[in-house]
């Protein structure tokens, strides 16, 4: 599973050109399921995403959690995370899980951070057209791949 999370002042999502789904100051985490995932790498990302200590502190340092600020959370599901590149221009999409993997997968992640951050996150909708207008903080974007742990 690879993660992409922003630090943002704000963010919204527009979904199908209709509906907007909004946060303010926290993350926008985008995450591409491939097959081999589990419910094991939900728990390291979730722990990650969580306590990722990327918000300055009073101190103006990088010290603090979206835990620590009360941030919002915004979750997109974006098979194009596991894009392969290495041969030619187009890229294959050939690790990306199949919905009836990563949809389950996917609405694990939600339940498992809304339990974390005590409260709903903000989701994209799987499969679902979406424009994503944020405003990356830092900027601060962080990648997170959970079978390379570095």
């Amino acid at each position: 599973m690879r993660l992409v999370i922003q630090r943002v002042t704000k963010a919204s999502i527009t979904i199908n050109n209709i509906e907007e789904r909004k946060i303010n100051k926290g993350l926008v985490v985008l995450v591409g399921i491939e097959e081999r995932d589990t419910s094991e790498d939900i728990d390291f990302l979730c722990k990650k995403i969580i306590n990722l200590r990327i918000f300055d502190d009073a101190n103006g340092v990088m010290n603090d959690s979206v835990l620590d600020v009360s941030g919002d959370i915004m979750l997109v599901s974006q098979f194009t995370l596991q894009a392969s590149t290495k041969k030619g221009n187009r890229p294959s999409y050939i690790k990306a899980a199949k919905p009836e993997i990563s949809i389950p997968l996917y609405e694990e992640l939600i339940d498992k951070l809304n339990n974390a951050l005590s409260r709903p996150i903000v989701t994209g909708e799987f499969g679902a057209d979406m424009q994503i207008n944020l405003i990356n903080d830092g900027p601060v974007t962080i990648w997170i791949d959970s079978h390379n742990k570095e």
